[in-house]
Protein backbone atom coordinates (compact mmCIF):
# COMPACT_ATOMS: atom_id res chain seq x y z
CA UNK A 1 0.00 0.00 0.00
CA UNK A 2 1.48 3.27 -1.01
CA UNK A 3 2.33 5.98 2.42
CA UNK A 4 0.74 9.07 2.78
CA UNK A 5 2.04 12.25 4.19
CA UNK A 6 1.31 12.71 7.61
CA UNK A 7 -0.47 16.35 8.82
CA UNK A 8 2.22 19.01 9.65
CA UNK A 9 5.06 17.57 7.96
CA UNK A 10 6.44 19.66 5.53
CA UNK A 11 4.55 20.13 2.00
CA UNK A 12 4.89 18.03 -0.94
CA UNK A 13 6.56 18.52 -4.28
CA UNK A 14 4.68 20.58 -6.45
CA UNK A 15 2.85 18.77 -8.83
CA UNK A 16 1.48 19.57 -12.19
CA UNK A 17 -2.19 20.57 -11.71
CA UNK A 18 -3.65 18.07 -13.83
CA UNK A 19 -6.99 18.95 -15.22
CA UNK A 20 -7.02 22.54 -13.56
CA UNK A 21 -9.36 23.60 -16.51
CA UNK A 22 -11.70 21.21 -15.64
CA UNK A 23 -12.28 23.26 -12.22
CA UNK A 24 -15.63 25.78 -12.41
CA UNK A 25 -13.51 27.78 -9.67
CA UNK A 26 -13.49 31.25 -11.47
CA UNK A 27 -10.00 31.78 -9.34
CA UNK A 28 -6.79 29.00 -10.68
CA UNK A 29 -4.99 30.53 -7.35
CA UNK A 30 -8.09 29.48 -5.28
CA UNK A 31 -8.38 26.12 -6.66
CA UNK A 32 -4.09 25.56 -6.68
CA UNK A 33 -4.61 26.79 -2.67
CA UNK A 34 -7.03 24.19 -2.09
CA UNK A 35 -5.24 20.99 -3.59
CA UNK A 36 -1.60 21.96 -2.33
CA UNK A 37 -3.41 22.46 1.67
CA UNK A 38 -5.93 19.61 1.80
CA UNK A 39 -5.52 17.01 -1.26
CA UNK A 40 -1.81 16.64 -2.17
CA UNK A 41 -0.49 16.23 1.71
CA UNK A 42 -2.76 13.56 1.93
CA UNK A 43 -2.50 12.16 -1.63
CA UNK A 44 -0.64 8.59 -1.34
CA UNK A 45 2.37 7.97 -2.94
CA UNK A 46 0.99 5.56 -6.25
CA UNK A 47 -1.31 8.53 -6.91
CA UNK A 48 1.22 11.36 -7.03
CA UNK A 49 2.88 9.00 -9.65
CA UNK A 50 0.03 7.51 -11.95
CA UNK A 51 -0.96 11.59 -11.93
CA UNK A 52 2.68 12.20 -13.60
CA UNK A 53 2.23 9.18 -16.26
CA UNK A 54 -1.29 10.73 -17.09
CA UNK A 55 -0.09 14.13 -17.56
CA UNK A 56 2.26 13.29 -20.50
CA UNK A 57 -1.13 11.68 -22.12
CA UNK A 58 -2.12 14.06 -24.99
CA UNK A 59 -5.91 13.03 -23.58
CA UNK A 60 -5.11 13.87 -20.05
CA UNK A 61 -7.79 16.26 -19.52
CA UNK A 62 -9.82 12.45 -19.45
CA UNK A 63 -8.95 11.95 -16.12
CA UNK A 64 -10.50 12.94 -12.77
CA UNK A 65 -9.74 15.83 -11.16
CA UNK A 66 -6.92 15.15 -8.00
CA UNK A 67 -9.87 16.92 -5.75
CA UNK A 68 -12.59 14.96 -7.30
CA UNK A 69 -10.72 12.10 -6.37
CA UNK A 70 -10.01 12.62 -2.89
CA UNK A 71 -13.54 13.15 -2.41
CA UNK A 72 -14.69 10.14 -4.32
CA UNK A 73 -11.85 7.86 -1.70
CA UNK A 74 -13.92 9.77 1.67
CA UNK A 75 -17.46 8.45 0.09
CA UNK A 76 -16.78 5.00 -0.59
CA UNK A 77 -15.25 4.78 3.21
CA UNK A 78 -18.44 6.84 4.51
CA UNK A 79 -20.58 3.68 2.73
CA UNK A 80 -18.54 1.15 3.56
CA UNK A 81 -18.22 0.18 -0.39
CA UNK A 82 -17.07 -3.22 -0.75
CA UNK A 83 -18.10 -3.91 -4.18
CA UNK A 84 -18.19 -1.43 -7.33
CA UNK A 85 -18.21 -0.82 -10.87
CA UNK A 86 -16.24 1.69 -12.86
CA UNK A 87 -17.17 2.92 -16.19
CA UNK A 88 -14.46 4.65 -18.42
CA UNK A 89 -11.32 3.72 -16.86
CA UNK A 90 -8.34 5.88 -19.22
CA UNK A 91 -4.95 5.55 -16.77
CA UNK A 92 -7.13 4.42 -14.05
CA UNK A 93 -6.60 7.12 -11.90
CA UNK A 94 -10.39 6.91 -10.19
CA UNK A 95 -9.66 3.73 -10.66
CA UNK A 96 -6.61 3.35 -8.09
CA UNK A 97 -8.56 5.54 -5.95
CA UNK A 98 -11.32 3.72 -5.70
CA UNK A 99 -9.25 0.11 -5.43
CA UNK A 100 -7.24 2.02 -2.37
CA UNK A 101 -10.45 2.90 -0.93
CA UNK A 102 -12.04 -0.41 -0.44
CA UNK A 103 -11.04 -2.95 1.81
CA UNK A 104 -8.51 -5.71 1.51
CA UNK A 105 -11.50 -8.11 0.60
CA UNK A 106 -13.23 -5.18 -1.50
CA UNK A 107 -13.52 -5.72 -5.13
CA UNK A 108 -14.16 -3.26 -8.35
CA UNK A 109 -15.19 -4.33 -11.81
CA UNK A 110 -13.80 -1.73 -14.04
CA UNK A 111 -15.15 -1.45 -18.17
CA UNK A 112 -13.27 0.54 -21.22
CA UNK A 113 -12.52 -0.09 -24.66
CA UNK A 114 -9.33 0.69 -24.44
CA UNK A 115 -7.19 -1.34 -22.49
CA UNK A 116 -3.38 0.13 -23.79
CA UNK A 117 -4.49 3.52 -21.49
CA UNK A 118 -5.43 1.00 -18.64
CA UNK A 119 -2.17 -0.64 -19.05
CA UNK A 120 -0.27 2.37 -18.54
CA UNK A 121 -1.23 3.06 -15.24
CA UNK A 122 -2.07 -0.86 -14.46
CA UNK A 123 2.13 -0.97 -13.13
CA UNK A 124 1.36 2.03 -10.34
CA UNK A 125 -1.42 -0.01 -9.59
CA UNK A 126 0.17 -3.39 -8.60
CA UNK A 127 2.83 -1.36 -6.83
CA UNK A 128 0.61 0.11 -5.08
CA UNK A 129 -1.01 -3.26 -3.61
CA UNK A 130 -4.57 -2.95 -4.75
CA UNK A 131 -4.44 -5.28 -8.49
CA UNK A 132 -5.77 -8.25 -6.77
CA UNK A 133 -8.94 -5.59 -6.40
CA UNK A 134 -9.51 -5.11 -10.08
CA UNK A 135 -11.72 -7.26 -12.67
CA UNK A 136 -11.15 -5.24 -15.91
CA UNK A 137 -13.12 -5.85 -19.04
CA UNK A 138 -12.27 -4.66 -22.23
CA UNK A 139 -15.21 -3.23 -24.94
CA UNK A 140 -18.39 -1.50 -25.21
CA UNK A 141 -20.26 -1.24 -21.92
CA UNK A 142 -23.37 -1.41 -22.68
CA UNK A 143 -23.04 -5.21 -23.34
CA UNK A 144 -20.72 -6.08 -21.23
CA UNK A 145 -23.07 -4.57 -18.61
CA UNK A 146 -26.01 -6.73 -20.38
CA UNK A 147 -23.73 -9.67 -19.75
CA UNK A 148 -23.44 -9.42 -15.98
CA UNK A 149 -27.03 -8.64 -15.67
CA UNK A 150 -27.78 -12.06 -16.49
CA UNK A 151 -26.16 -13.27 -13.69
CA UNK A 152 -28.46 -13.00 -10.50
CA UNK A 153 -26.18 -12.72 -8.59
CA UNK A 154 -24.95 -9.38 -9.83
CA UNK A 155 -28.46 -7.78 -9.72
CA UNK A 156 -27.99 -5.04 -6.71
CA UNK A 157 -24.82 -6.01 -5.95
CA UNK A 158 -22.63 -3.32 -5.91
CA UNK A 159 -22.55 -0.31 -3.44
CA UNK A 160 -21.09 2.74 -5.78
CA UNK A 161 -20.39 3.30 -9.47
CA UNK A 162 -18.40 5.40 -11.19
CA UNK A 163 -20.10 6.84 -14.94
CA UNK A 164 -17.36 8.48 -16.76
CA UNK A 165 -17.61 7.31 -20.71
CA UNK A 166 -19.62 8.22 -23.39
CA UNK A 167 -22.10 10.72 -22.77
CA UNK A 168 -24.53 10.12 -24.91
CA UNK A 169 -25.28 6.63 -23.51
CA UNK A 170 -25.48 8.27 -19.93
CA UNK A 171 -29.49 7.41 -19.78
CA UNK A 172 -28.77 3.93 -21.05
CA UNK A 173 -25.93 3.17 -18.36
CA UNK A 174 -28.53 4.80 -15.90
CA UNK A 175 -30.90 2.03 -16.68
CA UNK A 176 -28.75 -0.98 -15.92
CA UNK A 177 -27.23 1.07 -13.45
CA UNK A 178 -30.58 1.04 -11.17
CA UNK A 179 -30.58 -2.96 -11.87
CA UNK A 180 -26.60 -3.51 -10.70
CA UNK A 181 -26.71 -1.11 -7.96
CA UNK A 182 -28.10 -1.84 -4.61
CA UNK A 183 -30.98 -0.16 -2.26
CA UNK A 184 -29.17 2.70 -0.33
CA UNK A 185 -26.00 2.36 -3.25
CA UNK A 186 -24.85 5.60 -4.83
CA UNK A 187 -24.17 6.32 -8.68
CA UNK A 188 -21.91 8.89 -9.54
CA UNK A 189 -22.07 10.79 -13.10
CA UNK A 190 -18.75 12.51 -13.99
CA UNK A 191 -18.68 15.60 -16.60
CA UNK A 192 -22.78 17.18 -15.28
CA UNK A 193 -21.64 20.32 -15.85
CA UNK A 194 -19.75 20.26 -19.50
CA UNK A 195 -16.89 23.34 -19.11
CA UNK A 196 -20.35 25.41 -18.02
CA UNK A 197 -21.99 24.94 -21.27
CA UNK A 198 -25.32 23.30 -19.56
CA UNK A 199 -26.47 27.09 -18.89
CA UNK A 200 -26.15 28.26 -22.32
CA UNK A 201 -29.56 27.76 -24.14
CA UNK A 202 -29.25 25.27 -27.49
CA UNK A 203 -28.61 27.18 -30.60
CA UNK A 204 -27.21 30.11 -28.87
CA UNK A 205 -23.87 30.61 -29.12
CA UNK A 206 -21.32 29.49 -26.44
CA UNK A 207 -19.54 32.43 -24.56
CA UNK A 208 -15.90 32.88 -25.17
CA UNK A 209 -15.34 32.68 -21.61
CA UNK A 210 -16.38 29.02 -21.42
CA UNK A 211 -13.91 27.97 -24.53
CA UNK A 212 -10.97 29.86 -23.34
CA UNK A 213 -9.18 26.04 -22.51
CA UNK A 214 -10.56 24.38 -24.79
CA UNK A 215 -9.09 23.25 -27.95
CA UNK A 216 -9.81 24.93 -31.13
CA UNK A 217 -11.59 24.24 -33.26
CA UNK A 218 -13.91 22.12 -30.67
CA UNK A 219 -14.06 18.27 -30.94
CA UNK A 220 -16.50 17.16 -33.36
CA UNK A 221 -20.04 16.48 -31.15
CA UNK A 222 -19.00 18.86 -28.27
CA UNK A 223 -22.57 20.75 -28.33
CA UNK A 224 -24.26 17.65 -28.84
CA UNK A 225 -23.28 15.99 -26.02
CA UNK A 226 -23.85 19.12 -24.21
CA UNK A 227 -27.40 18.92 -25.21
CA UNK A 228 -27.72 15.62 -24.28
CA UNK A 229 -25.94 16.49 -20.48
CA UNK A 230 -28.78 19.07 -20.29
CA UNK A 231 -31.59 16.44 -21.25
CA UNK A 232 -29.79 13.73 -19.00
CA UNK A 233 -29.93 16.20 -15.47
CA UNK A 234 -33.38 17.19 -16.28
CA UNK A 235 -33.89 13.12 -16.43
CA UNK A 236 -32.03 12.45 -12.92
CA UNK A 237 -33.56 15.51 -11.74
CA UNK A 238 -37.50 14.72 -12.16
CA UNK A 239 -36.25 10.04 -11.96
CA UNK A 240 -38.27 9.13 -7.85
CA UNK A 241 -36.25 6.08 -7.74
CA UNK A 242 -32.82 8.35 -6.65
CA UNK A 243 -32.19 10.99 -4.50
CA UNK A 244 -29.58 13.26 -6.13
CA UNK A 245 -26.83 16.06 -5.00
CA UNK A 246 -25.43 17.97 -8.10
CA UNK A 247 -21.78 19.10 -7.26
CA UNK A 248 -19.87 21.80 -9.34
CA UNK A 249 -16.51 19.99 -8.34
CA UNK A 250 -14.03 19.37 -11.14
CA UNK A 251 -16.38 19.06 -14.41
CA UNK A 252 -19.54 18.50 -12.39
CA UNK A 253 -20.33 15.42 -10.81
CA UNK A 254 -23.97 14.19 -9.69
CA UNK A 255 -24.34 11.46 -7.00
CA UNK A 256 -27.48 9.61 -7.09
CA UNK A 257 -28.80 7.41 -3.81
CA UNK A 258 -30.92 4.25 -4.97
CA UNK A 259 -33.95 4.62 -3.21
CA UNK A 260 -36.44 2.13 -5.54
Amino acid sequence: MASEARVGEEGPERLPVINHHKSLLNSEALYQYILETSVYPREPEAMKELRRITAKQPLSLMAAAADQLQFMSMLLKLIDARKTLEIGVFTGCSLLATALALPEDGKVLAIDVNRKCFDLGFPVIQKAGVAHKIDFHEGLALPILDEILEKEEHSGSFDFAFVDADKQNYMNYHERMLKLVRVGGVIGYDNTLWSGCVVVPPGEPIPEELLKLKPKPLPEGFLKIKDLTVEFNRFLAADPRIEICHLSIADGFTLCRRIH
